[in-house]
């Protein structure tokens, strides 16, 4: 800085260069800063624009669903089957979860939460859409809802759901019938359509439940709500109502159910109850059964284990699915046939010594009678169930005339009764040993079918109903589990449609009187194999016992009734 007269002159150059740099700096910051704001504008309103759009809204108004309240089923006397319960339930929205881990160690100390709880929190997860609660327990007890009530405050996107859960009052004794729903899973998920189980976390798996699903479920409704940024409900802006499902009307008789259940004890089996007029199934019965109510949130790993490794098959249902040989229950049908047919007269007697030789084969057929039935006609083989008679029958009639016979009862086919999952059984003739066994049939084997044995196999549905046919002389029925369905809105029932299938041509109704007439007997004559239960009888009974072999018979082994 020069000096003039002792007084110091500015350098007006070098303060110029000064404030230039310091311009130019000034103006790079702000240029910077300008950059952080529009990229960070970038990212909120481009990069992020979907979040945070959707984080504005659901602090604003959220649309949830409300779900339908699933119909009732009820027996032909308005005895309740299935019903709705109140519950509550917890769920999660994780988008409002600061610290998921440290909100699952709050809650553990307030309720119970089982690994497989949290295994089926994040499968669920993977489904739901963002800000949509996800299950994390059902059926919390009054004391942990009061437990997680007092320190929700705390505790951001936990909230506290009401919900109906499905109740099966009677349990053992409708479960092969009624069914039960349960958590819906995947697989299901995948066929469904969302907007229909909106909120809903359950559907029919077997039975009932499962059939009518459509008429049970109902249709969701929606409300759109405004919450606050914790997702608290401040107003209801708008409501559209769920419409209920249907109530069932089974044409199961409840009392009849479980007399027959009682009948079982603790033994394995399975027993059908047809009204002949209509086809109405009054009870359905497979013994031993389960606990449906044990399904309905789900089983731990060990007690689904249990009840599926257990020997006494529990969950099977016999009175559906099982297939076992007829025995000589199908004696009366192959009886019929030989008549129709012209291949026997009634009153044609055949001489039993206990066993029947096939074209001098050395080998003996044998009947359940050591000593044998003497002279037999047809009434007195049904009665007295001699299996003599009916080996000759058989190889008279021939299996492929014994298949197209019994094919018209229904035999070999699914009834078509209103539960999923139905047996078909099995009714061999030659093509079906051709095409399955790749081999020829033999004469042995018809003999064998002439029994109800073999490769033949049946349902105890199918049993019941081609017995129901020839009560009613060859009229058809199919058989039905529900009698009628109730709209909830107006409390109409509308009865279900009585399903006629193909009759049973009649060639001479007295060949049907006589094999009835022979199946009464059974009960009645003082020979026949069913005379046990005649006793202080209110009704008038018909019927024919049968019992299937598990060895051979074409053996020299001599076998007593009792021991089959």
């Amino acid at each position: 800085m020069a000096k003039l007269n002792g007084l110091a002159l500015k350098d007006h150059l070098r303060e110029y260069h000064i404030f230039t740099q310091r311009l130019v700096i000034a103006a790079v910051l702000t240029g910077l800063l300008a950059l952080i704001l529009v990229a960070r504008m970038v990212y909120l309103q481009i990069v992020s624009q979907n979040l945070y759009a959707t984080l504005s809204e659901k602090n604003r108004v959220s649309i949830r669903p409300i779900p339908p309240i699933r119909g009732l089923i009820y027996d032909r006397n308005g005895i309740l089957l299935a019903q709705n319960l109140p519950s509550f339930s917890i769920e999660l929205v994780p988008e409002r979860i600061d610290n998921f881990d440290r909100t699952i160690g709050e809650l553990r100390k307030l309720i119970r939460l089982t690994d497989e709880d949290m295994v089926r929190y994040h499968r669920n997860r993977r489904k739901k859409r963002r800000f949509e609660g996800v299950p994390l327990r059902h059926r919390l007890t009054d004391e942990e809802v009061s437990r997680v009530a007092v320190n929700q405050y705390r505790l951001p996107g936990v909230e506290i759901r009401a919900e109906l859960a499905r109740h099966y009052p009677l349990g053992k004794l409708t479960a092969h019938a009624v069914g039960y729903v349960s958590r819906i899973n995947e697989a299901e998920l995948r066929k469904l359509d969302a907007s229909d189980y909106a909120g809903t976390h359950f559907i029919g798996k077997v039975g009932i439940e499962q059939y009518y699903e459509d008429l049970l479920h109902g249709k969701v409704g929606y409300q759109q709500v405004e919450t606050n940024a914790a997702g608290r409900i401040l107003n209801v802006l708008e409501r559209t109502l769920p419409v209920p499902g249907k109530n069932l009307y089974l044409n199961l008789d409840i009392q009849l159910q479980a007399t027959a259940m009682q009948a079982f004890a603790d033994h394995n089996g399975a027993l059908v109850a047809l009204e002949p007029r209509s086809g109405a199934v009054l009870a359905f019965v497979s013994a031993p059964s389960f606990d449906p109510n044990l399904f309905v949130n789900g089983l731990d790993s060990r007690t689904y284990q249990q009840l599926r490794d257990s020997p006494e098959r529990p969950l099977f249902n016999r009175a559906l699915r099982g297939q076992y040989p007829p025995g000589s229950t199908i004696k009366p049908f192959l009886g019929l046939a030989g008549l129709e047919l012209g291949v026997v007269r009634a009153d044609r007697p055949l001489n039993c010594p206990g066993y029947y030789i096939l074209n001098n084969d050395p080998r003996r057929y044998r009947d359940w009678k050591k000593e044998g039935h003497g002279e037999t006609d047809l009434t007195k083989a049904i009665v007295q169930s001699c299996d003599v008679y009916f080996y000759d029958l058989a190889l008279n009639l021939g299996i492929d005339r014994m298949y197209r016979y019994l094919s018209r009862f229904g035999l070999g086919q699914r009834s078509g009764i209103d539960i999923h999952g139905e047996a078909a059984g099995l009714l061999p003739s030659r093509e079906w040993k051709r095409r399955a066994r790749g081999s020829v049939w033999y004469p042995g084997e018809t003999l064998i079918a002439g029994i109800g044995q073999g490769f033949m196999l049946t349902t105890p549905l199918q049993l019941a109903s081609i017995t129901s046919t020839i009560s009613k002389m060859g009229e058809r029925f199919k058989p039905r589990m529900v009698y009628g369905i109730q709209d909830q809105q107006n409390s109409e029932i509308v009865k279900t449609k009585i399903e006629t299938l193909k009759s049973v041509p009649i060639n001479d109704k007295n060949n049907w009187l006589t094999v009835l007439k022979a199946m009464k007997n059974v009960v009645y004559d003082v020979h026949g194999t069913a005379r046990g239960i005649r006793r202080n009888l209110k009704y008038t009974i018909a019927g024919k016992t049968g019992t299937a072999q598990v060895f051979g018979i074409a053996q020299d082994a001599e076998y007593k009734k009792e021991e089959i």
